[in-house]
């Protein structure tokens, strides 16, 4: 994942280009669920400590699922997952991976889930693509009280000097900042919730991980900045990030170092 700096303004939802963008996935499901990196096991233990109570037993839905990363591991922790995807593609191949693990059609904005159903309603790498004046009450509706409403994102860490070159170079290919939304979401707790009804504890937990170069480009390709572009503009990219990346690590195996940015609520 290409991470950088904030942007002066969050995105808007109801842009054409932002709804483009959330529904490139779709269309690359396969290499998404190759490629993306997982989440370290300190990731729910934050999330336990901070929410106040274990995953072990809890009934957990998870928004934005996607391929379902983020969900085998809670199911693994012990919880009693529920899936939410609104992406075809995506949720076809979540079912692939994982057929013992119920996947229902929706988004944030308007869950297909009870009232007080949920003890933890958790998004991962997904409540930036969320319009934060719909997904907040949803929020509060669909969690039980002392129920936990758990976000994170995996960025890459900006210190790493080669992360922040290839940053600079993905930021000049797009003439954009690509990556803002999920750090921006994550740093700053008014942006994950504008109405102010949601009191986050905030953590933050390094890992890594030893790829090779062409898992390491498809990951980066995975992204929707990427999914978006020209095939013909976004291959030349990643050719040329191909020898970049060859020059740091001639044995062609990348370490990539992440900051998962992780946030967490609970209900009365």
């Amino acid at each position: 994942m290409i991470a950088t700096p904030p942007s002066s303004e969050p995105p808007d939802p109801s842009e054409p280009a932002h709804a483009l963008r959330a529904h490139s996935f779709n269309a690359a499901a396969a290499q998404y669920a190759a490629n993306r990196p997982s989440y370290p096991p300190a990731l729910f233990d934050t999330v336990e400590a901070l929410a106040g109570r274990s995953l072990s037993g809890a009934r957990v839905v998870d928004v934005g699922a996607g391929t379902g990363i983020a969900t085998a591991l809670l199911h693994e922790r012990g919880a009693d997952v529920l899936a939410v995807e609104p992406g075809a593609g995506m949720a076809a191949e979540f079912r692939r991976g994982l057929p013992h693990i119920p996947i229902v059609q929706g988004n944030g904005n308007a869950l297909p889930v009870a009232d007080a159903r949920a003890d933890f309603l958790t998004y991962a790498q997904a409540w930036h693509w969320t319009d934060t004046a719909r997904s907040v009450p949803e929020a509060l509706r669909v969690l039980r009280p002392g129920g936990a409403l758990a976000l994170w994102w995996n960025t890459t860490a900006p210190d790493i000097e080669w992360i922040a070159e290839q940053a600079d170079r993905a930021n000049r290919f797009f003439g954009v900042n690509t990556a803002a939304e999920p750090r921006k979401a994550a740093d700053r707790t008014d942006q994950a919730d504008p109405s102010g009804r949601l009191r986050f504890g905030r953590d933050r937990i390094r890992w890594s991980r030893r790829v090779p170069v062409d898992t390491h480009l498809a990951n980066v390709g995975s992204h929707s900045a990427f999914l978006v572009a020209p095939e013909d503009r976004r291959s030349a990219f990643l050719e040329e990030e191909r020898d970049h990346l060859l020059k740091s690590f001639p044995d062609g195996i990348v370490e990539e170092t992440y900051d998962v940015l992780v946030l967490v609520a609970t209900t009365p």
